[in-house]
């Protein structure tokens, strides 16, 4: 592989972006495009499906046979609130491929007995975030049911860009929630993206059934993600 498109490779990972490298089979240049730019219509559809699926595959056009290698950086999870939900979300989570991390200020609740082996974070969610930046590759889910914790890191997701953001609540609930996010300069088309009530509708009543239909959730949202708008390439 050409020199220029490793380090475009690295580039992406350090950056955590999505990339897929296409590859002329019959021994010409590969070419590398990143997730939310755009490329030429014969492969157009097989990359953006690459970018979803996160396989592999070869592509035959009318210039003949390529092959897609996709990067995706590892997904993850981070968690706003350490409940009873989360303890069954942190188990069930690696097992998926994703990396979780819990954030709580309330160190009665956020306790390494209740949470062993899980990257825990007493503090603030605005605080915590100066150190771990959201992106593309983040799922937000907000389970405390207090707005002084869950608020901020949930407008915080949105303005990155997180491919999924959850959160816990009833309708109505929901409701004040949307109302808050207004006045805090919220639009309503980011509002439209929170997924809540949290999780898939499979009637979950336990938290473990619950925190099954997150999981599930962000699972569609990270496959399902709009890889539409692909531009831009290193020949």
């Amino acid at each position: 592989m050409e020199r220029k498109i490793l380090e475009a490779l690295n580039a992406a990972r350090s950056a955590r972006r999505a990339a897929v490298t296409v590859s002329d089979l019959a021994g010409g240049s590969s070419q590398i495009y990143h997730e939310g730019d755009d490329c030429p219509d014969a492969w157009r559809a097989a990359v953006g499906q690459a970018l979803q699926s996160g396989k592999a595959g070869i592509v035959e056009t009318e210039q003949g046979s390529f092959f897609l290698n996709v990067y995706l950086p590892p997904p993850r999870i981070l968690v706003i609130g350490a409940v009873h939900i989360s303890q069954a979300l942190a188990q069930l989570a690696p097992v998926a491929g994703f990396d979780l991390t819990i954030i709580d200020p309330r160190t009665a609740f956020a306790t390494p007995e209740r949470f062993a082996g899980v990257e825990l974070i007493a503090e603030w969610p605005e605080d915590a975030l100066k150190e771990r930046p959201l992106d593309r590759f983040t799922a937000l889910v907000a389970v405390t049911h207090d707005p002084k914790i869950d608020d901020e890191p949930i407008r915080a997701a949105l303005a990155a860009g997180c491919f999924y953001v959850g959160a816990l609540g009833s309708r109505k609930t929901h409701a004040a929630r949307v109302e808050r996010l207004r006045q805090a300069g919220v639009s309503d088309a980011d509002i439209g993206r929170i997924r809540a009530p949290i999780g898939l509708d499979i009637a979950a009543a336990s938290p473990a059934e619950i925190a099954v239909a997150i999981l599930a959730e962000i699972i569609e949202a990270l496959r399902r993600r709009d890889t539409s708008q692909i531009k831009g390439a290193i020949a």
